[in-house]
């Protein structure tokens, strides 16, 4: 009797421990890394980046599910909610953050001084402030600079060989965006030197669009320059139609915008610049220090032509402009 109390106890015990070795074996398996992705745009605007950064990542053996987890936060183009977005990545303790634009990146120094931070942006990372140095950024941030804020001047002058005969230029900016006035006074030393008018119009919302481009038809404004901003590249559909509409050439920031009919961009490879910081991401998951890693600019641009659109508004492109695009939208 005896005996067999003990069985039963014996098997009972090892039908515990059966249910007990799983959950500590579990318990005991590794934590992935997290690497937080703070974008100002929203969700499923610039796809193409969004995997770059991933085929950066794979580049150095971290693949998002695997062996990685990636907690992506969207700004949605509102720059006053990144520093609660900042805040929620680091404190899910996240490996390393990345993060687009200056604004981003503030708000992410002001949430931490130890989790190293990638960057990518147009702006001029020394003059903003972000790092000391290009080539010794020390501290806990680098990253990536397209310079794309000293873009402006060369799409002002790609548009007026394009353009030769407007004599009035516009800039269309979103007056909230941090670098807006920076950008038009760029436009403006541009347009002064190529012996044209430049008028400024603003828009902040869908009804701010029809109005500024309301205005330039009276104002017959020949050609127009869309600066860079989220809520302008959010509402590209409209941009661009109401460009057609209204048979303004317009040159944009990326080539995203003549993909989807507009008539030419002038840009740095941006999916390159994103596919470049997943690596940098990926060096200081196996223990790389963002203070020597120097911040790296970008060496490859292009310049990209709607050929279609350009029909379409009766432009006759010059040959010398043909000769230099990295693409023809035909």
């Amino acid at each position: 009797m005896a005996m067999g109390i003990g069985r039963r106890q014996f098997i009972s015990a090892l039908g515990g421990a059966a249910v007990a070795w799983p959950l500590a074996a579990r318990a005991q398996q590794p934590t992935l890394p997290v690497v937080g992705y703070l974008e100002l745009y929203s969700e499923g605007i610039a796809p193409t980046q969004v995997e770059a950064f991933r085929n950066g990542l794979r580049e150095t053996g971290y693949v998002e599910g695997r062996n990685v987890v990636i907690e992506f936060r969207w700004a949605d183009g509102q720059y006053d909610r990144y520093p609660a977005l900042a805040a929620d990545l680091v404190r899910l303790r996240a490996a390393v953050i990345f993060a687009t634009g200056p604004v981003g990146v503030r708000a992410l120094k002001a949430a931490t001084a130890t989790i190293p931070i990638v960057f990518s942006m147009g702006e001029d990372p020394v003059a903003e402030g972000i790092v000391p140095s290009l080539n010794r950024p020390g501290g806990n941030v680098t990253g990536f600079t397209e310079f794309g804020n000293q873009l402006v001047a060369k799409r002002l002058g790609l548009l007026m060989a394009a353009v030769p005969q407007a004599h009035v230029l516009a800039v269309l900016a979103n007056p909230t965006h941090p670098n807006a006035a920076s950008e038009i006074k760029d436009a403006q030393t541009a347009a002064d030197a190529g012996g044209r008018e430049l008028r400024v119009l603003t828009a902040s919302s869908e009804g701010g669009l029809e109005a500024a481009f309301a205005a330039m038809t009276q104002q017959r404004v020949g050609a127009l320059i869309v600066l860079t901003d989220p809520f302008l590249v959010g509402r590209r559909e409209q941009i661009v139609g109401l460009a057609a509409r209204n048979a303004i050439p317009a040159i944009y920031d990326r080539r995203e915008w003549p993909a989807d009919g507009g008539l030419m961009s002038f840009s740095a490879v941006v999916v390159q610049t994103f596919h470049q910081a997943g690596i940098y991401v990926g060096r200081i998951l196996k223990g790389g220090k963002p203070a020597d890693m120097p911040v790296q600019q970008s060496t490859k641009f292009e310049f990209v032509l709607n050929l279609t659109t350009a029909k379409a508004l009766g432009i006759e492109m010059p040959p010398s402009l043909l000769a230099i695009a990295d693409e023809v939208i035909e």
